[in-house]
């Protein structure tokens, strides 16, 4: 078991997490406050780019292959590098759906 440092740009924060543990548990037993909520890697609640490093997430069904190169959901990655993650970061596709939802707040149906 390979132990590596996660570090949370920003905002001072370090763990240490082994390759055998999600990054999202690491930080719920350190009393870090990781957004989540599903834990099965698909809301993308506990999303976070990463900045440094890589992580294995072969359960992360809510990225796109393209995007788990990008991000991390830290319900279902694993270290394999010492790492620096910026969270509150979402992939595009999250993005593009939050955008929407924000034009369409307050409207008003036409009928």
């Amino acid at each position: 078991m390979t132990e590596y440092t996660v570090e949370f740009v920003g905002t001072g924060e370090t763990i240490t997490c082994t390759d055998k543990e999600t990054i999202l548990s690491r930080c719920l037993e350190e009393g870090i406050a990781q957004e989540y909520s599903c834990r099965v890697g698909m809301c993308l609640a506990c999303s976070a780019e990463i900045v440094e490093g890589e992580v294995t997430q072969p359960a992360a069904r809510g990225l796109t292959e393209a995007e788990a190169e990008r991000y991390a959901l830290t319900c279902m990655a694993r270290p394999q590098s010492d790492l620096k993650l910026d969270r509150g970061k979402y992939p595009p596709s999250i993005e593009d759906d939050l955008e929407a939802d924000s034009r369409h707040d307050g409207a008003v149906a036409d009928d």
